[in-house]
């Protein structure tokens, strides 16, 4: 396939597809394939601009819209995403690689944000106290920011988008998406959805682009809030420097999940968690657990039932049915993620199961089998950093009390699951545990939308979580109003500080 073969994927701005002023382009690649499948524009400083500008336009009307004329178009875009779950999973699949069945997962829980920004107008209620003082009412209102982004990750191109945008844009901000680069096609369909659901032209955009776009809308000064979801070093970055800039920012980083697995726990069970939360999207998963602490004598059965269930695992094209665990997204990505397999070894670990020599590895596409590394310590690269891959870490411990300080010791605090039948024990644990999100005999402990999802330590940069009650109160801002209507017979001059009399 030619260059000239591909298709182009533009900006959309203003309510259209709008191409690049720029001529930097970046390759779209079907992972299943290993071949190109798109040209995507990359902005260059004036594409930014003239996005900025148009959100900022249309800001201000937008902003005077009723509570409920917005809550109305987040309505109507719940049933298009509704009726389209197939078609967004379907693209979501081409260009990530995910099967489908993964892909309708994420359009689920992502459809469940923008159910809860139906309610926003509830949230934006603000309080109200009447005679504070004499005569004297005070108030509290909440109101929007202005023109917000959200810079998102290629792991899940449709619902992180969905995070931040329903709730940004049912307060009243206009909303700018930087999505990634590596399948950017998922949230130019969601802007056209939105455009069907009523939503006028300029309140949501989608601007595609690399460093070159992000440090611009860092440093725009009519952006007034950026929400982030990706790696840790990168999040610490757009935090810094968004907040230099005198923005509001939220940035969530990365994770190295643990699942702690008790004697008393019920092996199938725990091994089926254990497999699922692993390899599920091949492990490019922010909340994939990717290290198994096992407590006592339960460490040889658990992995002999892990093992047991992950030569059961089909692996292959996310498009074909019956298949249950696609490629990587990159090429690159594939080969980083092998080298964590390639020195566990060397570091004193046991390669129980190698990936690497899953017969999908012989395709053109990005694939890599599930791997599993046994007698893995702090220190080792296969435990301290975050693989992001199809790879699961057995770690052995002798007691509760080792495997906690191991979880609490870790730079990232994004997630943490136990797997016990005392629940005395699984108390003390979500009372223990240093991460922000916990799973009692749940892997993957990701808040429903009516809370918020954010992690500790490493994994989150800034004060408040993502969507959910905290999300609204990042997107906007409060006010509070004194307000007095007295008789002008009363009204004299008074050089004393106000008192409530």
């Amino acid at each position: 396939m030619t260059a000239i073969e591909l298709r182009s994927v533009n900006h959309w701005i203003g309510g259209k597809h709008l191409p690049s002023k720029s001529t930097r382009t970046s390759i779209v690649w079907n992972p299943a394939t290993g071949q190109p499948q798109a040209n995507l524009d990359l902005a260059d400083i004036d594409d930014v601009d003239h996005c900025v500008a148009v959100a900022k336009e249309a800001f201000h009307s937008w902003r005077a819209t009723p509570l409920s004329r917005r809550a109305e178009v987040m309505f109507k875009m719940r049933e298009l995403v509704d009726a389209n779950r197939r078609r967004i999973a379907e693209l979501l699949t081409m260009e990530h690689g995910k099967t489908v069945s993964d892909a309708m997962g994420e359009v689920a829980r992502g459809l469940e944000n923008i159910e809860f920004a139906c309610g926003v107008p509830n949230l934006l209620k603000g309080g109200y106290s009447e005679q504070a003082s004499r005569g004297v009412d005070v108030y509290q209102i909440r109101q929007p920011l202005g023109v917000v982004a959200g810079i998102t990750p290629f792991n899940f191109p449709a619902m992180v988008p969905m995070w931040m945008f329903a709730n940004a844009i049912t307060c009243g901000n206009s909303f700018i998406l930087k999505p990634s680069e590596k399948d950017p096609s998922v949230t130019l369909y969601l802007a056209e959805l939105l455009q069907q659901a009523g939503l006028p032209d300029g309140v949501f955009n989608v601007l595609h682009g690399d460093k070159v776009a992000v440090d611009r809308l860092l440093e725009h000064p009519d952006v007034k809030a950026i929400s982030f979801v990706g790696s840790t070093p990168v999040a610490k970055y757009i935090y810094e420097t968004g907040t230099r800039h005198g923005k509001r920012v939220q940035a969530l980083g990365g994770a190295k999940n643990h699942m702690l697995v008790l004697p008393d726990a019920d092996i199938g069970m725990a091994a089926d968690a254990a497999v699922s939360a692993a390899y599920g999207s091949a492990g490019e998963r922010c909340m994939a657990i990717a290290i198994v602490v096992a407590v006592g004598n339960i460490a040889d059965p658990l992995i002999d039932a892990i093992t047991e269930r992950m030569a059961k695992i089909k692996v292959g094209p996310g498009m074909e049915a019956g298949n249950e665990m696609g490629p990587l997204i990159t090429r690159e990505h594939r080969e980083r993620v092998a080298s964590y397999v390639d020195g566990a070894a060397k570091e004193g670990a046991t390669v129980t199961v190698d990936g690497r020599s899953d017969a999908s590895m012989n395709s053109d596409g990005f694939f890599l089998g599930t791997s599993l590394l046994d007698n893995v310590k702090p220190g080792m690269r296969c435990y301290d950093d975050e693989i992001f891959g199809p790879v699961l870490g057995i770690v052995r411990v002798k007691t509760y009390e080792e495997a906690l300080r191991m979880i609490n010791d870790h730079p990232y605090g994004n997630g943490a699951a136990i797997f016990t039948r005392d629940g005395g024990v699984a108390r003390q644990f979500q009372f223990d545990a240093e991460a922000g999100m916990i799973g009692i005999n749940v892997p993957i402990p990701v808040p429903v939308a009516y809370y918020s999802f954010g992690g500790w330590k490493g994994s989150l940069f800034g004060d408040l979580h993502m969507y959910g009650p905290e999300g609204v109160q990042f997107y906007t801002r409060s006010k509070v109003v004194t307000s007095r209507w007295p008789d002008p017979s009363s009204s004299k001059v008074d050089l004393g500080f106000p008192q409530v009399r």
